[in-house]
């Protein structure tokens, strides 16, 4: 062949790769959207054995986390070889990780003495480790064959459709996905997609550039970046990803513990990447001019954790974390290397995604008896963000002439004596919320003042953090026996001198109140199981039930406060999970439920379901079902196989009551679905307290539902009592499995009753 048709057939060859940008696009695309969708699906599978704790999905996403940087480190490395090699390696790769198809965990449960810290993320590992690294480097790999196919155009944009994807394979699960597939079809749908993904990477693979005199892999020609910019890549990564983590975490334990709410920080969180890394700099340049000011007004009021209007607190926060994300990946956007260092840009974003993961999920649980990673990571957003002056008029103030220093002087002072005025000397409020809310105005204005200067900046939104949240956060972490954490919340103790009360708060729900001050108040159950409750009025007819030996279990120790209805005779276990929890419980310097009324009570530690799986047939008269992660619902403990396990451990003729109270979840119809699949009797009561029942007992709403497969016992039951009533299930609702569930039809927000 002549050289003129050598040179027309090779301009040919590469202008067909330049037309195929759209295949690298729906190759990450693809990519993408399983790697987010295989996320929640793998929690999912994994709820039966780890249970549902904002925690579970903070050491799933550390998990997640790791593998995209073992992904994008291994997608670096490839880079020295050649195209043809690297596809070669590649497809090589997918293969090898489809051996783990379809995909699932793999049969292992956890030993009663296992730490969740390090057996989570061994079992999420070892489960999808090979398929999850795999497709974790299709996002850089993919971009850097299309700078190779498409002859040097700039490949960045498509790590916004990467995002895309992305976000798009985590809101279908929820919405889309679990409502309407069960977990073995899932897997299938999963598997499916992955066999599309790798057909999509061999037809990029045919677009990459062969064999052509100078079109081999060469090594870097640009500058190589120095070591305090990648540093700040890192911190920039570092942050947004700690603080997607630290948000969930806050939110749901101090805030709000509503369902799906995880979605929407990661989501969000996703978004974020598309917005900073697209070609059109409007919206992304926008927001990160406003950071610093969002910040500042945002912080404190979310860190400061406002019940009253808790839906409210969490929309900021989750708010914040979008334009914190933003303003912080638009800086590592705008700093980012020529197309030839891509991978090496990308390592460097993954190891400080990994690192903020390390930080939330890991250290922060250990070293913290509050989510103080919370407003710490926003303190370090303060100082990273992009700042510039919102009024250039004020950058004359603060430049270096003896008049700035002047102003700088006042700043400092003012700035002190502010928080020494809320935060020191007015712990008790006693300046009233109308000159609380000025000190705060005065704040807001100094800081405002300090946009564009830097350290100043950070010093006024140290001051606001400290004033809104961090101030009251610090005195209950001074007192020894005020809080606690654990890998499954954070625990709060709270006195109230005056009415002699005692509380257990496990995040935003009371899990315990006692009276304190005589033995008999002591001994007094309250709030969820006054003697009037469902649980109150079973617990007294044991011994018309079951005789005076009756044998009874409960899920979820809390306080204690059911073992004041235990009788000499009885046989009692608890089943708890946290020991933490029992730690509390056992302290009579804490509460003395247990101390007074079942000094020797028998605890099973490990997760319910499992524990009692392995119980003996019928060793158990009445079965109490009251495990709750602040108001989260563990759904592995309301499936039908999780019911076949109670009916096991029960007698012919055994109760089961089942605690249903939920601020969020209608909860019946799940327990209603399973009562029909399983044969059981069933009978709801919904106790309202009086107003004298809550100034003597500390009596709260409750609703318990108690089932048996002997229709009698629920006659006897419910014989004293007529608000008792029949509990029938909802017409077209499927019960819960460990294969089946979602929540959507049960949200109240969303299906509220007639």
């Amino acid at each position: 062949m002549d050289a003129p048709a050598l040179e027309a057939r090779t301009a040919e060859g590469e202008s067909a790769p330049r037309r195929s940008g759209w295949l690298f696009v729906a190759t990450i695309l693809v990519g993408s959207f399983l790697l987010f969708l295989v996320q929640p699906m793998i929690a999912r599978m994994a709820l039966p054995r780890l249970g549902g704790a904002p925690a579970v999905w903070n050491s799933a996403m550390l998990v997640y986390q790791a593998l995209l940087l073992g992904g994008y480190a291994y997608a670096h490395g490839i880079g020295r070889f050649s195209p043809r090699n690297q596809s070669l390696i590649h497809i090589t790769l997918l293969a090898v990780a489809a051996l783990w198809l379809p995909i699932g965990l793999i049969a292992m449960n956890p030993s009663i003495t296992a730490d969740p810290v390090v057996w989570v993320p061994w079992l999420l590992s070892l489960s999808i480790g090979p398929l999850f690294f795999a497709v974790a480097a299709q996002a850089p790999l993919m971009q850097r064959w299309y700078a190779l196919a498409s002859g040097g155009k700039d490949p960045y944009a498509l790590y916004a459709a990467s995002n895309l994807g992305s976000f798009g394979g985590l809101i279908a699960y929820p919405l889309l996905v679990e409502p309407q597939m069960a977990l073995h079809n899932q897997s299938w749908l999963w598997s499916g997609g992955y066999l599309l993904l790798a057909l999509l990477v061999i037809a990029c693979a045919l677009r990459l550039p062969r064999g052509v005199v100078g079109r081999e892999v060469q090594p870097p020609t640009s500058a190589r970046p120095a070591a305090r910019r990648i540093v700040y890549w890192i911190a920039c990564a570092l942050v947004p990803s700690g603080l997607m983590l630290a948000t969930t975490t806050f939110i749901t334990t101090d805030i709000v513990a509503m369902p799906l709410l995880w979605v929407i920080p990661l989501g969000l969180y996703l978004l974020s990447f598309s917005v900073a890394f697209s070609p059109r700099r409007a919206l992304a340049d926008t927001i990160t001019r406003l950071a610093p000011l969002s910040i500042l007004a945002f912080g404190g009021v979310v860190v400061s954790g406002n019940q009253e209007r808790p839906i409210l607190s969490a929309a900021i926060a989750i708010l914040l974390l979008f334009i914190i994300a933003v303003a912080l990946h638009t800086a590592m956007y705008r700093s980012r290397p020529e197309p030839d260092r891509l991978t090496g840009f990308y390592l460097a974003m993954s190891v400080g995604g990994a690192l903020g993961g390390v930080f939330a999920a890991v250290i922060a649980p250990v070293i913290f008896d509050w989510t103080y990673e919370y407003p710490i990571l926003i303190l370090a957003a303060g100082a990273l963000a992009p700042q510039q002056w919102l009024i250039e008029k004020i950058s004359a103030l603060w430049r270096g002439t003896p008049r700035a220093r002047v102003i700088r002087l006042a700043f400092f002072t003012l700035l002190v004596i502010d928080i020494v005025i809320i935060g020191v000397l007015n712990p008790g409020g006693w300046l009233g919320e109308k000159h609380e809310g000025i000190a705060f105005i005065a704040l807001a204005a100094i800081g405002f003042l300090a946009i564009g200067y830097r350290a100043a900046f950070v010093i006024a939104l140290a001051g606001a953090l400290f004033l809104f949240g961090g101030w009251r956060a610090i005195s209950l972490s001074l007192d020894p026996h005020a809080r606690t954490r654990s890998y499954f919340g954070v625990y709060t103790l709270r006195d109230l001198p005056s009415a002699g009360i005692r509380s257990l708060a496990h995040g935003t729900t009371y899990h315990g109140l006692q009276l304190y001050g005589t033995p008999d108040r002591e001994r007094r159950p309250t709030s969820y199981y006054v003697a009037e409750s469902g649980i109150g009025q079973a617990m007294l007819a044991l011994p018309q039930l079951y005789g005076p030996n009756a044998r009874v279990g409960v899920v979820g120790l809390g306080a204690g406060t059911l073992a004041c209805y235990s009788q000499p005779g009885q046989d009692w276990r608890f089943y708890e999970i946290d020991p933490t929890v029992v730690d509390i419980a056992a302290n009579p310097r804490l509460f003395t439920f247990l101390a007074r009324c079942l000094p020797n009570a028998k605890v099973v530690m490990g997760d319910a379901r499992l524990r009692l799986a392995e119980g003996e047939v019928g060793s158990l008269d009445l079965l109490a079902l009251d495990a709750f992660s602040s108001d989260a619902v563990p759904m592995h403990l309301l499936t039908t196989e999780a019911f076949e396990t109670y009916g096991r451990v029960l007698t012919r003729d055994g109760l089961l009551l089942v605690h249903v109270s939920n601020r969020y979840l209608d909860l019946d119809p799940v327990v209603a679905a399973a009562a029909r699949a399983g044969g059981w009797s069933v009978a709801m009561l919904d106790y309202k307290p009086s107003a004298l029942a809550e100034s003597d007992s500390l009596a709260a709403s409750s609703s318990w539902i108690a089932l048996s497969r002997n229709p009698a016992k629920l006659e006897a039951l419910a014989a004293g009592d007529s608000n008792w009533r029949a509990l029938r299930a909802r017409p077209g609702f499927t019960p819960w499995t460990d294969d089946f569930s979602t929540i959507l039809p049960l949200v109240k927000a969303l299906n509220p009753k007639e």
